[in-house]
């Protein structure tokens, strides 16, 4: 044990202290004892709530959020605007997607649950008048939880369940779990149903292929009989990422890119394949749109700079309404817009940096916006929260990258540490949000925390998504670098101190970070990161391998399999020389225990200092709150002895 640990706690003798210790679901390999005064100053950063809308009840002007009043999030009924949550599951696994059916008469929903993390998500009907829950699907394969047919009787999903690669299509009748029957074989893992035509009678579908490219198709339920609605040009990869049916079945709303960089809402002529853009003159992508009931109105979702901004469009005309008819929403970024039934109230989530998610809707005809939820916040004050700093800088190509940059409290003094967090993906983007127990790291450790969004994300239009693919990967990496040159030059940050951390793709890039930068940065923390893209694909479940390898190359071509060696941090870790905490969830079916596993052997050989922390009933992240409170207490620790200066080590100032 260092010095400067033992420094930390020096006013209470070693053998004295009390720790925290590990629940038996936990392996702790190298992490030092945690004193439990480190758990009580953190306490109150790790009771926030959050309580994002799911789904409005057919009839009543009721809905279902999703929040946590124990271990993990469950699914609640909200009967009316800021009414108390009423909780209808009880798992020991998270519960956070479920959808009832658009029409009225069937009082039940369908929600969706894996267990451990495992990502095999089955399917269940929920009653509401006796709480009795049903299995829907097989309870080995991953299934989706599928969409509703227009009169609310069908459903149809995708499950892996033939050989677990292919998401094939079923129809199910939820009242009647005997009706469940394959509609379709397909091939690949990126199929998934969008919308039923008005008559219930085809079916459309998406096929994606990449985030840069998929395709629309036509499926005839009766006889499961495809028919392509999309070309693909030989020039171009388009991206159609949502679609529904007009009222009249004789045309489909769509966000494609087609023809543009960023992801356009339109009409879509089945029979010319003709492409009416509504939203052309906004410069960024419309991530999400719904459809009011009788046909009129379209309520979409733009990304503006990572800020999710409800706008609302005419379906007839596609002309969008002037912004001085929609009222002023609470400050935050939108997401998740959806009509209720009775085409007035639009439902959607608001989430900001001094805000949880938490659930509103909006009157389209009386324009009169009401808060539904009210997440707790564990007594913390929030007005004081920092909202981001986008900040920019040129990376090694002359190309200007930005991110976001959250500032601790001005009674820190000096330049602050910072804690340089990268988002996973890549296909994803740093945005604007509520911070969680992060604020504890800015408001009393006094650390800066920076989100870049280096190439490969999205937000900034498909060019700039794809340049990291295949034999780019590292241009990421010297996004970083370039991001390290421009700490240096704010006056405020400490280029002395940084650690770099990242879960997922972000794991990847830590670990590739800590190879190419050791000298620049303190230590970093990966969780569930990619040490080797070969042994990654692999052992990543086969439904989503080949989806995985347009982003990062095919591992059976010798040369790209040659690179992804070249480049794998397992294979770099001579390089890495400062301490680092990996972390791993042992049931993630996205980045197999293996890749942690290899890289903590590789560090251990050559006594590199690491920590190592596997949750074993966790996935891709850890879910549940017991966990995830673990893992935080040891990454305050673990910023406390590695990145913070031995006189503010305990956070003080």
């Amino acid at each position: 044990m260092s010095a400067l640990w033992l420094s930390l706690f020096a006013a209470v003798p070693t053998a004295a202290a009390p720790t925290i210790t590990p629940h038996e679901n936990l392996i702790v390999d190298g992490i030092p004892p945690i004193p439990t005064e480190l758990a009580a100053r953190v306490g109150r950063y790790t009771e926030f709530r959050a309580a994002p809308f799911l789904s409005w009840h057919p009839a009543r002007r009721e809905m279902l959020v999703a929040t946590r009043f124990a271990d993990t999030t469950q699914l609640h009924q909200v009967a009316l605007p800021g009414g108390a949550r009423k909780q209808l599951t009880f798992f020991p696994d998270r519960v956070a997607s479920a959808s009832f059916p658009p029409r009225a008469g069937i009082d039940s929903f369908v929600f969706s649950k894996d267990t451990g993390g495992d990502e095999f998500f089955q399917n269940y009907r929920y009653d509401l008048a006796s709480g009795a829950i049903t299995r829907l699907t097989d309870g080995k394969s991953r299934n989706s939880l599928g969409v509703w047919s227009r009169r609310g009787q069908q459903m149809v999903y995708t499950s892996t369940r033939r050989n677990g690669a292919d998401t094939d299509l079923y129809v199910i009748s939820p009242a009647d779990p005997a009706t469940d029957r394959l509609l379709v074989q397909v091939q690949g893992g990126g199929w998934a149903p969008l919308d039923w035509s008005p008559d219930d009678r085809t079916l459309l579908v998406s096929q994606m292929i990449s985030v840069n490219e998929s395709h629309l198709w036509l499926f005839d339920i009766a006889s499961g009989t495809r028919t392509p609605l999309t070309d693909t040009p030989a020039t171009e990869r388009v991206a159609y990422r949502q679609g529904k049916w007009a009222a009249d079945g004789k045309s489909i709303f769509v966000t494609t890119d087609r023809e543009g960089e960023f992801l356009r809402l339109g009409r879509l002529d089945p029979g010319t394949k003709a492409f009416s853009p509504f939203s052309s003159h906004i410069p960024w992508d419309v991530e999400s749109f719904d459809l009011s009931p009788d046909g009129r109105l379209l309520a979409a979702v733009t990304n503006q700079a990572g800020v999710g901004m409800l706008r609302l469009f005419s379906a007839t005309t596609g002309k969008e309404w002037d912004a001085k008819s929609l009222p002023a929403l609470p400050p935050g970024s939108v997401a998740d817009a959806a009509f209720h039934p009775n085409g007035r109230d639009l439902a959607f989530t608001i989430v900001s940096a001094r805000s949880p998610a938490d659930a509103y809707s909006l009157d389209v005809k009386t324009r009169k916006v009401q808060r539904w939820t009210e997440s707790e916040t564990g007594g913390v004050d929030t007005r004081d929260l920092p909202e981001p700093e986008i900040v920019r800088w040129p990376s090694f190509d002359g190309r200007v990258l930005s991110g976001l940059l959250y500032l601790p409290p001005a009674r820190f003094a000096g330049k602050r540490p910072v804690m340089i967090n990268i988002h996973g993906g890549p296909e994803a983007q740093a945005r604007p949000g509520f911070q969680g127990r992060n604020n504890f790291i800015l408001a009393e450790l006094g650390v800066a925390i920076l989100y870049p969004n280096v190439r490969g994300s999205t937000g900034y239009g498909k060019t700039f998504t794809r340049m990291d693919n295949g034999l780019q990967r590292e241009d990421a990496v010297k996004d970083i670098g370039a991001l390290l040159d421009f700490v240096a030059t704010r006056p405020d940050l400490d280029a002395g101190r940084i650690m770099i951390t990242g879960g997922s793709y972000g794991g990847y890039m830590t670990l590739a970070s800590s190879t190419h930068f050791a000298a620049r940065i303190c230590c970093s923390l990966s969780t569930v990161g990619i040490s080797n893209f070969v042994t990654f694909l692999e052992r990543t479940e086969a439904y989503r391998r080949d989806l995985r390898r347009v982003e990062y190359g095919d591992e059976r071509d010798p040369a790209t399999r040659a690179f992804m060696e070249k480049i794998a941090p397992v294979n770099n870790a001579s390089k890495i020389t400062k301490p680092i905490f990996i972390v791993q969830g042992k049931n993630d079916p996205r980045v197999p225990l293996r890749e942690a596993e290899q890289m903590v052997a590789t560090l251990k050989k050559q006594r590199t200092p690491v920590w190592f922390l596997v949750a074993k009933d966790e996935g891709h992240g850890f879910a549940k709150k017991k966990n995830a409170d673990f893992l935080f207490h040891a990454t305050i620790a673990f910023i406390q002895a590695h990145l913070l200066p031995p006189e503010t080590a305990g956070g003080r100032n």
